[in-house]
C-alpha cells in the first residue's frame, strides 16, 4: 500500500481493485481514500493552509491535483486567496467572488508521507469494511448461523462468521460445553450493535430462542406455520420445557416435534449438548397450561390471582418433590413457560391456609361488626374478605344469604359503613402525626390509609409527592421466587422494590393523575402571558372616554 501513491496509473486502479475485492466494499470508497491521502500528503508539501483537491479518475487512473482559491480585491489569506490580476491568469472571465482551481504538479511522495498516505486509506477501508458488517446483519437478530471458534478470551468466545466475528459471552453459553479452537458451533444471532470498535455481534447457544430455532429447522410442520411453539423456558444444558399448539386438528403438536422414534428432538437435544426437552401442549386456558407445565407431576387444584399474576399450585403430598423439581427446577421452568409466579403447596399445606384465612376474616368481621362469631363465619363462607365487600354490595344479595333478612342485611351495611369511618379517623389521626400535609388528601384517588403510607415512606409535603415519576409511586414490587427449601432462585434487585404505594393496585392512569395534580402548585404562580395589543378599546378605556365626552 505506501508503493500506491507512487505506482503508475494501472498499479492505481489494480490496488483499488484489489483492496475492494478483498474487503467486499464498493470500489469508489477505496478511490475515495486513496483521493484524501493524496490530498494529505500534498498540503504536507504545499502547506497545510492550502485548500488542495485531488481527484482519481477511476476508468484511467488519470490523477488531477488542484488548489481551490476565491478571488477578493484585497488579498489577506495568500493561500486561499487571489486578486483579480492574478485570477485573470488562471481563469480569463473570472469575477470577484468567484472559486477558481489553481492545478497543482503531481507530487513525488516521499516515505514517510507514503507511511501516512498508507495509514489514512487504511483507516478509511477499515471505516467502510465495518460499515458494511453492521449493514450486512443488523437485520438479522434471531437467526441462526454457523461459525468456527476463533478464539477464547477471557471465558468468551470468538466466532469467525466468515465476513465478520461474532461472540458468545459466558452467560450465553452452555455451561460445561468445551469450545475448542478451529471447530464449527452454532448459534443465534441476539442483536447487532454499532460501537466505535466496530459492529458488535452477539450470539447466544443458551437463549431459549435458539431452541425454537432449532425445532423449526427439525420440524416441517414448525417451518411451515402448521405446528407453534407458544412459549419455552431453559435451564441450559441441563433441562427445558416447550409449549406448543397445532393449527391443524389432525397433528398431533407434541408427536410432530417427537418425531419417530424421538428422531426429531433428539437432533435438537444433540445440539444441546443432552439438554433434557419436555414438550407440553399449549393451552389458552391458564389452569390447564400450569397443570401441564408441572409434568410428570400430578395436580390437585389451580388457583390464579390475576391481579398479583401469582397461581397456587395444590399437589398430593407424594407429589410434591416431583413437582419442585431437583433443586426447585421443574416449578422454576414452569413459571417461565407461564409467564407466572408458582407456590407449590401441599394439600394439607392448602388446607391450613385456607384454614387460617378463615379464622382471620371471621374474626375480623366479629371485631369490626360486632357481631358473633356463627354470623361472621358465615359472611366467609358466602365469599366475603373485606368491609369494603359488605359495606357497597347490592343489600338485596346480602339480604339473600340463607338466615338473613332485609333488616339484618341493613343493619350489616350500616355497621360496615361505620367500622370504615373510624378506619379512616385512625388513619387520619397517624398522618397528621407522621406531619403529612392536609393538602395531599386533597389529590384524587388517595385514602388516609394511602396518605399514612406514604408519611412512611418520607413524602410529607405536595413538593415531595411532584418530584416523583409515576413508576416510583405506583409500580407493583416484583416479589422473589422462593423455592419449597426456602432457598430464593435469583437474586433481589433494586428495581423490585417497587412504589411507594405499589400495594395498593392503582392503575398508571390514576398515578398520572395524581403526580399532576401534586405539581399543579408549581404552574399557580407563573404569571399570565401578557394579552397582545390588538387596537381595540378596554371597556375601562372606553368607560373613560364617555366621562370626558360627558363633561365636555
Amino acid at each position: 500500500m505506501a508503493s500506491a501513491i507512487s505506482a503508475n496509473r494501472a498499479e492505481l486502479l489494480a490496488i483499488a481493485n484489489s483492496v475492494a475485492t478483498e474487503k467486499m466494499i464498493d470500489k469508489s470508497i477505496v478511490i475515495e481514500a486513496m483521493e484524501e491521502a493524496i490530498q494529505k500528503s500534498a498540503r504536507n508539501r504545499y502547506g497545510a493552509e492550502n485548500d488542495i483537491r485531488a481527484k482519481l479518475d477511476p476508468r484511467t487512473g488519470d490523477l488531477r491535483l488542484w488548489r481551490v482559491v476565491e478571488v477578493v480585491e484585497e488579498v489577506e489569506d495568500y493561500f486561499k486567496q487571489v486578486d483579480l490580476k492574478q485570477a485573470e491568469k488562471l481563469q480569463p472571465g473570472a469575477n470577484i467572488g468567484d472559486f477558481i482551481v489553481d492545478p497543482l504538479p503531481p507530487v513525488d511522495l516521499g516515505r514517510i508521507d507514503a507511511q501516512s498516505a498508507k495509514q489514512v486509506i487504511f483507516q478509511k477501508v477499515r471505516d467502510a469494511e465495518r460499515e458494511r458488517q453492521y449493514e450486512e446483519f443488523k437485520d438479522r437478530a434471531g437467526e441462526i448461523i454457523t461459525g468456527v471458534i476463533k478464539s477464547v478470551e477471557f471465558g468468551h468466545v470468538i466466532v469467525n462468521l466468515g465476513r465478520a466475528e461474532g461472540v458468545i459471552r459466558r452467560d450465553q453459553q452452555i455451561p460445561r460445553e468445551a469450545a475448542r479452537v478451529g471447530e464449527r458451533v452454532r448459534a443465534i444471532i441476539l442483536k447487532v450493535e454499532r460501537q466505535n470498535r466496530g459492529p458488535q455481534i452477539f450470539l447466544s447457544r443458551a437463549h431459549p430462542e435458539f431452541m425454537k430455532k432449532l425445532f423449526a429447522q427439525e420440524v416441517p410442520e414448525i417451518y411451515d406455520g402448521i405446528i407453534e411453539i407458544k412459549a419455552a423456558a431453559r435451564d441450559p444444558g441441563s433441562r427445558a420445557k416447550i409449549g406448543v399448539i397445532s393449527h391443524d386438528h389432525s397433528i398431533d403438536p407434541v408427536g410432530a416435534c417427537v418425531g419417530m422414534k424421538g428422531s426429531r428432538v433428539q437432533a435438537v437435544v444433540q445440539e444441546l449438548q443432552g439438554e433434557k426437552i419436555d414438550i407440553i401442549p399449549w393451552s389458552e386456558d391458564t389452569a390447564t397450561f400450569v397443570v401441564n407445565a408441572l409434568q410428570p407431576a400430578t395436580v390437585s387444584r389451580v388457583v390464579i390471582d390475576e391481579e398479583e399474576n401469582r397461581i397456587e399450585v395444590v399437589v398430593p403430598d407424594d407429589q410434591l418433590s416431583l413437582a419442585i423439581g431437583r433443586r426447585g427446577q421443574n416449578v422454576r421452568l414452569a413459571s417461565q413457560l407461564t409467564g407466572s409466579q408458582i407456590d407449590i403447596m401441599t394439600e394439607q399445606e392448602s388446607s391450613e391456609k385456607r384454614q387460617r384465612e378463615f379464622a382471620e376474616r371471621s374474626k375480623m368481621f366479629e371485631d369490626e361488626l360486632d357481631v358473633d362469631e356463627t354470623l361472621s363465619q358465615l359472611l366467609v363462607a358466602e365469599g366475603f374478605t373485606e368491609l369494603e365487600e359488605v359495606a357497597y354490595v347490592d343489600m338485596a344479595e346480602l339480604a339473600t344469604i340463607e338466615g338473613f333478612d332485609e333488616e339484618l342485611a341493613e343493619e350489616l351495611q350500616s355497621r360496615a359503613h361505620e367500622a370504615l369511618e373510624r378506619r379512616e379517623e385512625a388513619c387520619r389521626q397517624q398522618r397528621r402525626e407522621l406531619g403529612v400535609e392536609d393538602a395531599l388528601a386533597e389529590l384524587p384517588h388517595l385514602t388516609e390509609a394511602m396518605l399514612v403510607t406514604l408519611g412512611k415512606g418520607g413524602i410529607k409535603t405536595l413538593d415531595d409527592l411532584a418530584d416523583l415519576a409515576t413508576d416510583e409511586l405506583i409500580a407493583k414490587k416484583r416479589t422473589e421466587q422462593r423455592r419449597r427449601d426456602g432457598t430464593v432462585s435469583r437474586r433481589p434487585r433494586d428495581e423490585d422494590k417497587g412504589g411507594v404505594l405499589g400495594e395498593y393496585g392503582l392503575t398508571e392512569e390514576q398515578g398520572n393523575e395524581i403526580i399532576m395534580a401534586a405539581r399543579a402548585h408549581w404552574f399557580e404562580d407563573e404569571e399570565p402571558a401578557p394579552e397582545a395589543d390588538t387596537g381595540a378599546e378596554t371597556p375601562a378605556e372606553t368607560e373613560e372616554a364617555a366621562d370626558a365626552e360627558s363633561s365636555q
